[in-house]
């Protein structure tokens, strides 16, 4: 008798036994309403060209006054430009020209800059897109993400002047992406101010034909007590990379006035032709 009910008893635990695992492994397995994230694509760009030669040595001479008339190897010094420190340069780059002439001196700045999505779900294209606007919004231009019709702007310091860091121009853009390769020098990220009356066709303003999108940054200020000097920057975004071209001329005389316009086509061309150069 013993025997029999020590035998009902095991089958009974193993039945019970049996039915919890089953029910145990159900509810592990399937998890109803959870959703599958797909990682976001990355961006087009995996490298970033070397920027000092990413300008032609005979663009360097036209935008460069002064060198030409420089000894071979003082001009070949010139003309290879310098190239900024950078702590990551697979995600940060950049290359600087200076020139003295007797009535000025010009300085062209450049600077790439690769953005990377740290979140699966946000492609580094959105990524680069976020960096971008906030550099456009940050130059004092009406947001993208204004509402249609908005002219909200950041006001200026001064008249004729800008605030902000945009003065550094020629030290090269900080990054605000999380790990970018973090740059020795300032950022373009302030807002440009222009005296009132100003041609429009000269005022800072979005571009519709450089890339994926692109603004115009133009900044007059005085260097010390006396001397003016202009600084003129696009910048512009293709993919995942954010480009920024900075072209100053300083003249020698303190009540020369760098010209608006000429800088601009300058330093419209000079993108332009990076431009070209990312679409190889």
């Amino acid at each position: 008798m013993a025997y029999v009910l020590g035998t009902a008893l095991l089958a009974a635990l193993a039945v019970g036994c049996s039915s919890s695992t089953g029910t145990g492994g159900s509810a592990a397995d399937s998890k109803p309403g959870e959703a599958t994230v797909a990682a976001a694509a990355p961006g087009k760009y995996r490298t970033l060209p070397d920027p000092c030669r990413a300008i032609t040595s005979s663009t360097l001479k036209d935008v460069l006054p002064g060198a030409a008339e420089l000894p071979e190897d003082q001009q070949k010094k010139v003309y290879e430009g310098s190239a900024t420190v950078t702590y990551d340069t697979d995600r940060r780059v950049g290359c600087r020209w200076k020139s003295e002439a007797p009535d000025s001196s010009h300085t062209l700045f450049v600077d790439f800059e690769r953005v990377v999505s740290y979140d699966p779900a946000v492609s580094d294209d959105d990524r680069a897109r976020e960096v971008y606007t906030k550099k456009e919004t940050a130059a004092g231009l009406v947001s993208p993400s204004a509402p249609p019709g908005s002219t909200e702007k950041a006001e200026p310091t001064s008249s004729g002047s800008a605030s902000g860091s945009a003065s550094h121009a020629l030290s090269g853009p900080a990054s605000e992406d999380k790990g970018a390769g973090k740059s020795d020098s300032g950022n373009i990220d302030g807002s440009s101010g222009t005296t009132d009356g100003a041609d429009e066709s000269v005022l800072p303003r979005t571009l519709d034909d450089l890339g994926d999108s692109a603004f115009l940054d133009d900044l007059l200020t005085r260097a010390g007590s006396t001397a003016q000097h202009r600084t003129v920057s696009v910048v512009f975004r293709t993919s995942n990379v954010i480009v920024t071209v900075a072209y100053t001329e300083q003249p020698t005389t303190s009540t020369v006035v760098p010209d608006s316009k000429e800088l601009q086509d300058t330093a419209r061309a000079l993108a332009q032709k990076l431009v070209d150069k990312f679409s190889e």
